[in-house]
């Protein structure tokens, strides 16, 4: 028996057994600490920098408009992920998991660092904010290349038994990033309160979660390019030639148009809540402390239920947990999301519950994704299929701004997110009904 063949039985057997390996813990934390480092990118607009927007706009805005370029700095760098994606997901199944790994976090450090350099509205006028929409577009790019090339290394050397639960905990980062930003706003906004355009916080206090970001992204650099190994998974099987043909091929483009489906109602559920939320709950006039606060207390617990949502699904399967969240989404979260925005803020105790109960009932779903999306792929085409399902499927719903805007036609425009949950809460749910049960596949 040649070597290959050896070692491709051993990787069989790794990935059967219940131990994980010393390989395998490293690419194992540096995914999760990869998606940490991502998310935090990800929402340092929608938490540090929303009480410092004044300070990159003219001040006769009206409210509407305010909010909207609130949104669209945050939906550029969702726009960027299914080119990076792409980019990224087509080398990382060409020339390894692990060097494509390393460039895109390198990007995300350097596109975050310098956001926090820019000069605002009275030295700039709109060329700040218009430089930091370009380069929160490229650090969408390299930051879709993050989770497609780490989060598929973790799971090949996963075992099979445990492949949620590790699922579970990398996409745990999601919460774990936010609650790191929240604290460092929230430190920031008490030592230099927030207000108008000439505000320490506003002027120069935003930065330094920025810069905070920047600096655990290089960590995570430095980490990686020492510690995590490429996958042996990846090393012994064939190479497609041009992964992103054989991916939109017949044999592999039904599964990815179900993954494209379930995520795309995650990113309509992602947008009407995490992304929405703290922008209605300040057009109420709620302080954004306690709105800080609340999205704070709700992501420490949606780090343990992420966790328990990948572990369960070892138990009862992805599909079912799948459709389960996708219920929810349509049915009992719009109800409570109904009565938050309507007479939810009788008091800071009443808002941070629904705030927590509306995030418990659908966001948890991300818990069960990385194992799921990575077990709807085979090897040659794993990390294209991750990165392209999961990414591509953010376009449609990157336009909620525009949607939100149109709905205001026929509701108040602090209700239009409800309607977005709920379209989104149907996608999952129909996406997981459409494709198999995943738990027992063989990487």
């Amino acid at each position: 028996m040649g070597k290959a063949a050896t070692d491709s039985i051993l990787v069989t057997k790794d990935q059967s057994s219940e131990k994980l390996s010393e390989e395998g813990k490293k690419t194992l934390l540096a995914a999760f600490f990869g998606f940490t480092v991502d998310m935090i990118d990800v929402y340092l607009p929608i938490i540090a920098l929303a009480p410092a927007m004044v300070y990159f706009q003219p001040a006769d805005l009206s409210p509407t408009v305010a909010t909207t370029l609130y949104f669209l700095v945050f939906v550029l760098s969702l726009i960027g992920r299914p080119i990076g994606s792409m980019i990224f997901g087509y080398y990382g199944d060409k020339i390894g998991r692990r060097k494509t790994t390393l460039v895109s976090i390198l990007g995300i450090a350097v596109s975050t660092l310098l956001i926090a350099l820019l000069p605002g509205y009275a030295a700039w006028g709109l060329g700040g904010i218009i430089t930091m929409a370009i380069l929160r577009l490229f650090a969408g790019i390299f930051m879709g290349g993050e989770y497609t090339s780490a989060n598929p290394l973790a799971m090949e050397y996963a075992p099979k038994q445990k492949r949620g639960l590790f699922g579970g905990f990398i996409n745990a980062g999601f919460p774990a990033g936010t609650i790191i930003v929240s604290v460092v706003t929230l430190a920031t906004l008490k030592l230099f309160p927030a207000g108008d355009a000439t505000s320490a916080y506003a002027v120069w206090g935003w930065r330094i979660p920025f810069i905070i970001g920047a600096l655990l992204s290089f960590a995570l650099f430095i980490y990686s390019y020492y510690k995590v190994p490429e996958s042996e998974v990846w090393k012994e099987s064939k190479k497609a030639d041009n992964p992103l043909k054989d991916l939109f091929s017949k044999a592999n483009l039904a599964q990815l148009g179900q993954v494209f489906l379930v995520m795309s109602g995650v990113w309509f559920a992602t947008n009407a809540i995490i992304s929405s939320l703290p922008g209605m709950l300040k057009m109420l006039k709620v302080d954004s402390t306690l709105s800080t606060n609340a999205q704070l207390i709700t992501n420490i617990v949606m780090f343990f239920l992420f966790i328990f949502a990948g572990a369960i699904s070892q138990k009862i399967g992805r599909k079912a947990v799948l459709i389960l969240f996708g219920i929810l989404g349509f049915t009992v979260s719009p109800i409570l999301y109904y009565y938050l925005l309507s007479s939810g803020y009788q008091s800071a105790g009443s808002l941070i519950l629904l705030v927590l109960l509306v995030n418990s009932l659908v966001i948890p779903v991300f818990g069960v994704l990385t194992s799921y999306i990575t077990e709807r792929f085979h090897t040659g085409v794993r990390a294209s299929g991750y990165g392209v399902g999961y990414s591509l499927a953010l376009i449609i719903p990157a336009l909620t701004p525009f949607i939100m805007l149109g709905l205001q036609s026929f509701m108040p425009y602090v209700y239009t997110p409800i309607v977005i949950l709920v379209i989104g809460g149907l996608f999952i749910t129909i996406g997981a009904l459409l494709g198999p049960e995943t738990k027992e596949v063989d990487l």
